[in-house]
């Protein structure tokens, strides 16, 4: 939210400076992101007098000028302004400054072959205002040769974020209470507008929507006359960000910037019949202000007349009931729309506005008459007109909310002691209301909360209010308090299983990606593993359901990167994907996501042609990080298809037994590829760390001392006829666990498919190591090993091979 330096002195009487406004900013936790100086753009640009011109010799448009600038002889310059004229008072700019509205840097040249010595300049051209039929006209006694920044003066603009729960700040005049009360001025009251009221109301308000728009505000204004805003209130709203459209539009913007009160005008002759806040029907459809039409459906109010709906209701206007430069009569409008309604419409129709940051966050329901006496007051000051009485259709909730608190609260909560009479003036200063208990007013208050502040919700903010306006710098800085001695570790299995694997694949050369936890329905539908979360509240429909994998996320990453020319992706993430447990808890699982994309050997004059990553990629990723994880890799089973979102054939599961998938791993599927734009083999890995058994937790707290064998290990080739349908990591597992004495390690170092081999069957050579204990083995020792070795291999159809 952006305002100028002067507007805030509207209702802040203060001399201080705007560096010391924004320091009472910062303190009182409203955080001021910037501020502008306007005059800043304006460097270069001077009050110039027109002495002469002459029309252009060879362009019936352009007139040949010789402008004074107060310095030396005058400057010749073409300008094709109609309104140019010898006399006029105008702005130069000259030669080495910048257009504000375009970027131009100035300098000399010839147009049509006179030479050029600068540009007269329009309100647009300098960000002033939209008028660009003609350059400016300043009075006749304007200074000629003063810098124009100067003679316009230096109105600075504050730019603060405002934090969702400070709807009051929302609005000039409430920023202003706030640094009344932190003692940066002192606020200037509200008055009271008086409104003729000239006749009855012509048009008939009502709601039929209570729950969405409990109260529904309205008078008539006829005879008036629209047209440009004037400059004061042109340059305000441009300061503050907001584009001059017409007064009566204007008029609507400024109350809503000053009073954080949203409002609007219709053009009366536009409207049939009544005008009313009722629910929207299903498939309704409205053109909105912006010029883009949306479906409505009974979730969301509106406000119509009998031809059909004109209002987004609390959101935007409709375009077909906007006032024009011909209205002359308007309907103004003032409601009080339910919060949540508001949002959930603006996020299902993805329509953001000033309006509806306002009405969500909750507006104060006790300026509606207020808010509609001073919108009809400007609209009078600025385009004439006779008012109609004022009609009040329904009633804005108004119960006071009551909180019980306990001055010495502020010590035991906000950590410093505060005098209760200093206590009782913030919050009054604040607009609460303090009515003491009779038996003993320093020991229990009933504070009454204002309607301008509906985050206030019990003692704990009312404390919150009373330091930060205190300020925040006179709380003592106090450490906790600290056992003697070492610090227990603090981290869980889980939390150092999470920094182990993230560490290791940073190592492996992946490059860590963060992604949202929330998907697009459609994504996390392609990944689902039962009943999705989805949110009732989301922020938008992008971000509606929990993932149920970390996977989507990561390919909509990859997708990104590929667009922008990425040409090698290895990326990872450890988070949690979000399943429906029993009885519809949600069910967190850690998770460790992995995805290889593009090429994985760059193409060049060693390598030759461009690699792409394969299935077994994704597999020593898989097994790699397991391994670091603490998984026993060595009894892993590769089984099964990873899913249906992986390529049949090339993909499996990582399993402790049948039933515990510790990982998937394998080719992405085309059609899901096709799903999320990616052209191209993607590789993918999930590690389901929630699933790797917890080590077995040792006897004591010291390690054995290691201890090499006394005797060299030794090494046994076997080469065995398998089935191809067998995997070789079976093969190696059941090798290995013929002797578990004997046998400490098996491994394959050949995999022949060829002449010599039968049709159907594959030759896998294995490795095998044994290692003796007290003695060294024998022939017939090693014989019965080999024969062990032999036999366990024939339960999978294996037999040694000639």
């Amino acid at each position: 939210m952006k305002f100028p330096l002067s507007w805030l002195r509207k209702y802040l009487d203060t001399q201080a400076t705007v560096e010391e406004i924004s320091d009472a900013l910062n303190a009182i936790g409203i955080e001021v992101e910037g501020i502008e100086d306007p005059s800043a753009k304006l460097a270069g640009f001077r009050v110039a007098k027109v002495l002469t011109a002459a029309r252009h010799p060879d362009a019936d448009k352009l007139q040949v000028l010789s402008v004074d600038t107060g310095e030396g002889e005058p400057l010749q310059v073409v300008c094709g302004a109609p309104n140019a004229r010898a006399g006029l008072v105008g702005v130069l700019g000259l030669p080495g400054a910048t257009v504000p509205a375009n970027g131009l840097v100035l300098k000399k040249s010839a147009i049509r072959g006179v030479e050029s010595n600068g540009m007269m300049c329009s309100t647009r051209e300098l960000e002033l205002g939209e008028d660009h039929d003609g350059i400016i006209e300043l009075p006749e006694d304007a200074p000629v040769g003063t810098a124009f920044a100067d003679y316009r003066g230096s109105d600075p603009v504050i730019e603060v974020a405002i934090t969702p729960n400070r709807p009051d700040c929302m609005g000039i005049y409430g920023i202003a209470r706030d640094l009344a009360a932190k003692g940066t001025g002192t606020l200037i009251p509200l008055s009271d507008v008086a409104i003729a009221e000239s006749f009855p109301c012509p048009v008939e308000i009502r709601t039929e929507d209570p729950d969405g728009c409990p109260a529904f505000y309205g008078r008539v204004i006829r005879g008036v006359k629209n047209g440009p805003s004037p400059q004061w209130l042109q340059e305000a709203l441009n300061a503050a960000g907001q584009r001059p459209i017409s007064a009566l539009v204007d008029a609507t913007n400024y109350v809503m910037l000053s009073y954080g009160r949203p409002a609007h005008a219709y053009d009366l002759a536009r409207l049939t019949g009544a005008v009313v806040a009722r629910r929207a029907r299903d498939g309704e459809q409205v053109t909105a202000l912006n010029g883009k039409t949306y479906t409505l459906d009974p979730e969301m109010t509106v406000i119509a007349d009998e031809a059909g709906v004109h209002d987004i209701a609390g959101i935007m206007g409709g375009e077909h009931s906007g006032c024009q430069d011909d209205t002359t009569d308007v309907l103004l409008e003032i409601a009080y729309f339910d919060p949540e309604r508001i949002a959930r419409t603006g996020r299902k129709l993805n329509l953001t506005s000033d309006a509806r940051s306002r009405f969500e966050r909750g507006i104060d329901p006790g300026f509606l008459d207020m808010g509609l006496a001073h919108l009809t007051g400007m609209i009078q000051h600025l385009c004439g007109g006779e008012a109609s009485e004022a009609v009040r259709a329904g009633a804005a909730p108004s119960m006071p909310r009551t909180v019980h608190f306990e001055p010495s609260l502020t010590e035991r909560l906000g950590g410093v002691a505060i005098p209760h009479a200093r206590q009782q003036s913030i919050l009054e200063s604040l607009g609460f209301k303090i009515v003491a208990n009779e038996v003993n007013f320093e020991s229990a208050w009933a504070i009454t909360v204002p309607g301008w502040r509906p985050d206030i919700d019990g003692a704990p903010d009312i404390v919150e209010e009373v330091v930060r306006i205190h300020g925040l710098d006179a709380v003592e800085s106090v450490y906790l308090p600290r056992a003697e001695g070492v610090a227990l570790p603090t981290a869980t299995p889980a939390q150092k299983l999470e920094r182990r694997v993230r560490r290791a694949a940073a190592a492996r050369g992946l490059n860590e990606a963060v992604t949202w936890s929330f998907l697009p329905v459609a994504e996390a539908e392609a990944f689902e593993d039962g009943p999705l979360w989805t949110l009732a509240n989301p922020i938008s429909e992008d971000m509606k359901a929990m993932r149920p994998s970390l996977l989507p996320g990561l390919l909509s990453a990859v997708r990104r990167n590929l667009d922008r020319g990425a040409k090698s992706l290895r990326l990872f993430e450890v988070g949690r994907r979000y399943l429906r447990g029993k009885a519809g808890a949600s069910d967190e699982r850690l998770t460790l996501g992995v995805v290889l994309a593009g090429e994985k050997v760059l193409r060049g004059w060693s390598s030759g042609k461009a690699v792409s990553f394969d299935a077994y990629d994704a597999k020593a990723e898989a097994m790699a990080l397991l391994a670091e994880a603490g998984a026993p890799v060595d009894k892993l089973q590769v089984m099964g298809e990873a899913g249906p979102q992986f390529h049949p054939g090339q993909s499996a599961t990582l399993r402790l037994g049948p039933k515990t998938v510790l990982a998937r791993f394998g080719m992405l599927h085309p059609a899901t590829a096709k799903q999320f734009d990616i052209e191209g083999p993607v590789a993918m890995v999930e590690l389901f760390l929630d699933a790797i058994p917890p080590r077995k937790a040792a006897a004591g707290f010291a390690r054995s001392s290691y201890a090499p064998p006394a005797l060299q290990a030794v090494m046994r080739d076997f080469a065995f006829l398998v089935p191809t349908t067998v995997p070789a990591g079976d093969l190696v597992r059941t090798v290995q666990g013929a002797d578990k004495v004997n046998i400490v390690a098996a491994r394959v170092f050949d995999d022949f498919r060829g002449a010599g081999v039968p049709e159907g069957q594959k030759s896998l050579a294995v490795e095998v190591t044994l290692q003796p204990g007290e003695k060294s083995y024998g022939e017939a020792e090693l014989k019965t090993i080999a024969d062990k070795v032999t036999a366990a291999a024939a339960k999978l159809g294996a037999t040694l091979r000639g």
